[in-house]
């Protein structure tokens, strides 16, 4: 449970400094961290599925608003940090694949289930569903609730990279000549 508190307070600290930053760029980062942080707490709370979704988005959601704010925002290249961005950079791919080796090799041999709730989806999944197919049943039966928030999850996702990447209005005909001219 520990884990999960110094997890929290980084997800906290995440969030003061999206908040107070001077420039988005570093905000935007601050911001993917939280939700970083928000999969790895669904990992040790043990909801592997909710992690990977929040990971998926999190991960498209940063990009998108990386595009975007790059454009208005420069930092990087007008202050000279370059050297110091390029050592925390190497620095957190290193941890980030230490941590990944560690995690891989804790894997279990492939082929060897370590949950005990997939036994019993396989013993009892045809007899209480009637479905052949074992996926399906799993996730139309067993875990239809589960399945219903992903795709709203999903859904949501998709909505909110339409809203940032759309246009702010249309011009007219008259107002692509009038700006051309200018």
């Amino acid at each position: 449970m520990l884990e999960l508190y110094l997890l929290l307070g980084f997800m906290i600290v995440g969030a003061i400094i999206a908040l107070e930053a001077k420039d988005m760029v570093s905000s935007v980062i601050a911001v993917g961290a939280v939700g970083l942080g928000t999969s790895i707490a669904f990992l040790i709370l043990k909801a592997p599925d909710l992690a990977i979704t929040q990971l998926t988005v999190e991960i498209l959601m940063l990009i998108i608003l990386i595009r975007a704010t790059l454009r208005r925002d420069l930092p990087f290249s007008t202050s000279g940090r370059w050297l110091l961005n390029t050592v925390i950079t190497v620095l957190f791919l290193g941890v980030f694949l230490a941590v990944a080796y560690f995690a891989i090799k804790d894997l279990p041999r492939f082929g060897s289930p370590i949950m005990r709730v997939a036994k019993i989806y396989i013993a009892e999944g045809l007899k209480s569903t009637g479905a052949t197919n074992l996926v399906s049943s799993v996730i139309l039966d067993f875990r239809a609730y589960d399945t219903l928030g992903e795709a709203t999850v999903l859904f949501t996702a998709a909505i909110g990279v339409i809203a940032v990447m759309r246009r702010i209005g249309r011009k007219t005909e008259d107002e692509k000549v009038k700006a051309d001219d200018e």
